[in-house]
């Protein structure tokens, strides 16, 4: 039983004193290069749908021609101002952002017969203009309401547009 108390504590430390005291040569070490990968990210550049220009797009509806005169008609645009004042300043201001796009320089980023299409049927531009369906998620999903003007009203709006 002593020899088997001595063999344990002999195998012991055998155990323990190997492997503690060599020294390592640096010839067997292997070094690792550290690669760095350059990745180029490209800056997007996006247009918020109310900043896009798209003059060539006249929407679905109604409306697909329109000639405006060289000089703006001031009696439509005062019948215009009236009818949007009425009707459209709940959700529209003339120069800033609101619950909905701000008119002002509309026309030089929509065809006069997108505007048009857009006041007389908004539910259906939504749903078939691409340019709409963009513009009603960057105003947080808030429809344009259809005001079921005419298309004297709406034409007399778009002339008030052209004054701001």
């Amino acid at each position: 039983m002593k020899t088997l108390k001595i063999l344990s504590l002999f195998f012991t430390l055998l155990m323990l004193s190997c492997g503690g005291g060599e020294k390592k040569e640096e010839s067997s070490k292997v070094k690792l290069k550290t690669q760095t990968t350059e990745k180029k990210v490209e800056a997007k550049t996006t247009t918020k749908p109310s900043e896009t220009i798209d003059l060539t797009n006249k929407g679905v509806g109604p409306i697909t021609s329109i000639t405006l005169g060289a000089e703006i008609d001031q009696a439509m645009a005062t019948h215009g101002a009236e009818v949007y004042k009425k009707m459209c300043t709940a959700c529209h201001k003339p120069d800033k952002k609101f619950i909905g796009p701000a008119p002002k320089d509309i026309l030089k980023r929509r065809t006069p017969e997108w505007i048009m299409n857009i006041i007389l049927d908004p539910e259906g531009m939504v749903k078939n203009d691409p340019l709409a369906k963009k513009l009603l998620i960057e105003f947080n999903g808030s429809p344009m309401a259809n005001q079921n003007l005419t298309e004297e009203e709406a034409r007399a709006v778009l002339e008030y547009f052209r004054t701001l």
